[in-house]
């Protein structure tokens, strides 16, 4: 007699969905990927038919031996755009409604990150990508997280934010408003343009889509490596601004003073640009001299599925063998 499904694990983002089917030993039993979760723009019914999609694609790749489908299985699911706990519950009645498990629990896809980099749910994590976010977690179900839901709850940073900065200080840098800055020319330079006014211009007028301002982040980082004032500037604020989300994660969970991990994930921080994360680890040091920075290399979806387990009080050998599928 085959393994059932324990776990539907889910993790999505703006851009991909990624499903894992596991077994009630750790086993994943199959796995899928599908487009974009985006709510804010199609909304809910159609956001989840995306979700819907790619996990029928992993129960088609299931083993014949797997037992029925969705009888007992608890569903974790990771997702972007489930920013304030209102938001989490919505989407979680959402997903009950399909009716892929006996239970549901819905959580920011910043969890996943977090949890896909500890051995314990305990710690924090801060995710850099398109925007800026941070959650915490202990053990006994605690958590500490933020809005990050823009300028309107207090964030700064991002790729988008660290972009629209940039441009900010070209435009001035090269119209005489603001101090001088290598940016006026790099960022136009990016797109084979020789001024910021040509740069404007395009953005304006649609001649470069807004889509493609993220490609500026990048040029933002180079610049600040070549000694840009300006540039180092803005590496230096999104480092603060890191810190000061990690710090505060901690402090509300009691872990300032304590070994605890802070994990930093999303595109900016994987990127390992040494400027930014050296710098925030020097940082944190003088903030929390007891805890531990790393990247995280591990997928989210595996976070999703280990959220689950700890959900489903699957033992400590189930959690070592499903990681140990992802190394």
């Amino acid at each position: 007699m085959g393994v059932n499904v324990s776990v539907v694990a889910i993790d999505a983002g703006n851009s991909k969905t990624d499903v894992a089917l596991i077994g009630e030993d750790g086993t994943v039993l199959s796995s899928a990927r599908g487009g974009g979760f985006q709510p804010p723009v199609v909304g809910v019914p159609a956001a989840v038919d995306v979700l819907a999609a790619a996990l029928e694609l992993a129960v088609a790749e299931l083993p014949e031996s797997t037992g029925p489908f969705g009888a007992s299985a608890h569903v974790s699911a990771c997702l972007a755009n489930a920013d304030l706990p209102v938001e989490e519950a919505e989407l979680a009645e959402a997903l009950e409604a399909r009716g892929w498990g006996a239970s549901v629990e819905v959580r920011n896809d910043t969890f996943a990150i977090l949890r896909a980099g500890v051995d314990e749910p305990r710690g924090v994590a801060v995710v850099c990508g398109a925007g800026i976010n941070c959650v915490g977690m202990t053990p006994d179900g605690r958590t500490a997280r933020f809005p990050a839901i823009g300028r309107i709850s207090g964030d700064w940073g991002g790729g988008s934010g660290l972009a629209e900065e940039a441009l900010w200080f070209a435009a001035r840098a090269e119209d005489g408003r603001g101090e001088p800055s290598e940016l006026a020319r790099a960022l136009p330079g990016h797109f084979g343009l020789d001024s910021m006014y040509a740069l404007i211009e395009a953005l304006h007028r649609g001649g470069i889509p807004t889509a493609r301002r993220h490609e500026l982040t990048p040029v933002l980082f180079a610049t600040a490596a070549g000694g840009d004032p300006v540039a180092l500037a803005l590496v230096e604020r999104l480092a603060e601004e890191v810190v000061a989300m990690a710090s505060v994660a901690l402090g509300r969970l009691g872990l300032l003073a304590e070994e605890a991990p802070v994990l930093l994930g999303g595109s900016v921080l994987a990127a390992r640009h040494p400027q930014l994360n050296d710098r925030i680890t020097e940082l944190l040091a003088a903030h929390a001299p007891k805890a531990g920075v790393r990247v995280v290399s591990e997928p989210p979806v595996l976070g999703a599925a280990l959220l689950g387990l700890d959900r489903t009080g699957a033992a400590p050998e189930v959690h070592r063998r499903l990681r140990a599928q992802y190394v």
